[in-house]
Formats: structure tokens, sequence, C-alpha cells
């Protein structure tokens, strides 16, 4: 039984390997699985395959969401020498490496894609690897949760002229990892923003200027004739005014009564001096 050595998480950039297990170890916020996938290649212009063995390290998102595009991290270097070696005429200049992963247990979504540059390979020379982590694309319909395994890597100009495939043979024996897809996050930017403002500005001034009125009413007045001979007069259905109109009633009334007064007293001393003809001629003592 073949024994597959893994990388910890410590040493995946420099390669280093060790005898045991596939495991997963967690990468700040991420969740990383190292795999030996082997492969079967095959140049597809002469269809001679090699068989090869990568140490390929997936890097599970952790904010994956239905309808948006999430990235799986990939990371591949060759195991225990099993290198590939490029065709007897080389590789094309602008050949990249194309890695796959397998998605599975989610309807809809059944693999991610990644392109990562490579330096050219001449004759028979050893296919370098990318040695920058490989972004893997892909978008989910719907949340929930998936299966992830490493899959096909291809070399070519664009995905659809290859010239060489590598399928993976021990896919069975992959270690499986969970990808959690989360539920749809709420939206930062508002539909609409409320005007600040307002549609009309109140007028300062009133429409109308309220203007207060004075009534004069005319007032109709008799006239009557006092005992000492003056004219007063009297608002009709009223008083007497006598002093005017600063003159209250009471004043009216007390200097009418003074005149009736003075009149009766002059009246009767002259009643007096006419039946005392004596006093007429008599001198004052």
């Amino acid at each position: 039984m073949r024994v597959r050595p893994v990388l910890s998480a410590a040493v995946l950039g420099g390669g280093l390997l060790c005898l045991g297990h596939p495991a997963g170890a967690a990468l700040g916020d991420a969740v990383i699985v190292t795999d030996v996938v082997e492969y079967r290649c095959t140049t597809l212009a002469t269809a001679d395959t090699q068989d090869i063995r990568v140490r390929v390290t997936l890097t599970m998102p952790t904010d994956a969401r239905p309808g948006e595009q999430f990235e799986i991290g990939w990371t591949g270097v060759y195991a225990d020498g099993d290198e590939l070696r490029a065709p007897f005429d080389g590789l094309p200049a602008d050949t990249k490496a194309y890695a796959y992963a397998g998605i599975s247990d989610k309807p809809g979504l059944t693999s991610a894609t990644g392109v990562g540059t490579i330096d050219v390979a001449g004759g028979e020379a050893t296919v370098p690897l990318p040695t920058e982590r490989v972004p893997l694309k892909t978008q989910a319909s719907t949340a929930g949760t998936a299966t992830v395994r490493p899959a096909a890597l291809n070399f070519g100009t664009t995905p659809q002229d290859r010239v060489i495939d590598c399928e993976v043979q021990n896919r069975a024996a992959l270690t499986p990892y969970t990808l959690t897809i989360g539920s749809v996050s709420p939206s930062t930017t508002p539909s609409s923003t409320p005007s600040t403002t307002p549609s009309s500005t109140p007028s300062s001034s009133p429409s109308s200027t309220p203007i207060s009125t004075v009534t004069e009413t005319a007032t109709e007045t008799e006239t009557a004739t006092n005992p000492d001979g003056t004219v007063t007069r009297i608002p009709t259905g009223g008083a007497a005014t006598g002093g005017g109109g600063e003159t209250g009633p009471d004043a009216r009334l007390l200097i009418l009564t003074g005149l009736l007064l003075t009149a009766t007293a002059a009246a009767g001393g002259l009643l007096l001096r006419r039946r005392n003809p004596s006093t007429r001629d008599s001198p004052i003592r």
C-alpha cells in the first residue's frame, strides 16, 4: 500500500516533504487541504502518456455566498521527483497551466477553474508548475454545502487549445472537504436616497395682512335748555352730557343740582325784597 506524504501548513511555500495522511489545517480565516494527487498526463499530439504526482493544497473560502463569485485557492508542487516533461518539440511560448477542483453534492455546481502562468519548457524539459497561488473561480446560485476535491490539471495556450491533459487517477483516495455557501449578504447601498431639500420653500411673508378697522358710529343728539339759559346736547336715548365727553354722569347731576339751587335762592331773594319795601331805602347797617 502506498504511503502518501503530506506537507504541513507551516512549510507549504518551501515544498518540504513528510510522511502521513492528508490533512486540513487552519490558515487565518481559511482552511487548507493538502493531498498528493496521482495524474496520468497525455500529450494530445502524440498520445504519449506519463504518470506524475503533485502535492495539491486547496484553500477553502470562508465567505462564499450564492449569486457571488468566490475563489478556492490552488497550490501545487511535484512530489518525489515525479515530474511532467514537455514533448520532444517543447511547449508553445504562451503555454499556461489550467487547474481545476471537482465539486459534488451541490446541484448546479460541478467545478471551479483557474489559470496560472508558467515558464516556457523546452523539448523534454520539466514542465514547471505555477509558483503563485492559483484562484479557482466559481459561483453558486443557492446556499448550502458542497464537497470539494482536486481535479484535472491541463497545459496549453487556452482551455480549448491544450497540449497536455492530466487526469486524476486516485480521486476516491483524496480527502474531501466541505465547502459552505452562506446566505445572501444584505445590500450596503440603499435603493433610494431621501432628499434632504424640501420640494418647496414656504414664504416667510403671509399672503395677506389683516387690517385693523375702526368703525365710528354717528350719534344723533337732542338739545335741552338748562334753567340758567344754557343749552346742553343730549345723545338720543341718553342723559345730558353737560360737561362734554370727559365729564361723567355723576358730575353732570351735581352741576345741574347746583344750578337749580342757585336759581331757587335767587328767586326767593327777589320775592323777599318785594314784600318788604321799607328795606329798599334803609341804609345798610
